[in-house]
């Protein structure tokens, strides 16, 4: 499976061209504009195994600097800042991980 068999193309491309700048990726924003906000709990756990690149049930501070990657190939890289806000955002146990719940 993958992404765009969950999430649109379009809607997709429209939330990447919104963070193409350094340091202007907001995982809340992210979230909105591609759709990930409303798709539901199974849908969202089928995007989180998308996005772990190692398959080891967490994504990890170094899986999160080539997120905007996991849905284009040719998308930027997120600045350390960007990764760390990600991170936090999503990391509720401190581990420094991130797990599909």
């Amino acid at each position: 499976m993958s992404i765009t068999d969950i999430l649109s193309p379009s809607d997709i491309a429209a939330a990447l061209r919104d963070c193409q700048a350094p340091d202007s990726f907001s995982p809340k924003k992210f979230f909105q504009i591609s759709g990930m906000s409303k798709k539901s709990s199974s849908q969202l756990k089928e995007i989180f195994r998308i996005l772990d690149n190692d398959q080891s049930g967490f994504i990890e501070e170094d899986e999160l600097k080539y997120f905007l990657q996991r849905f284009e190939c040719g998308a930027r890289v997120l600045t350390t800042s960007e990764t760390k806000t990600l991170l936090a955002a999503a990391d509720h146990d401190g581990d420094g991980k991130i797990g599909a719940e």
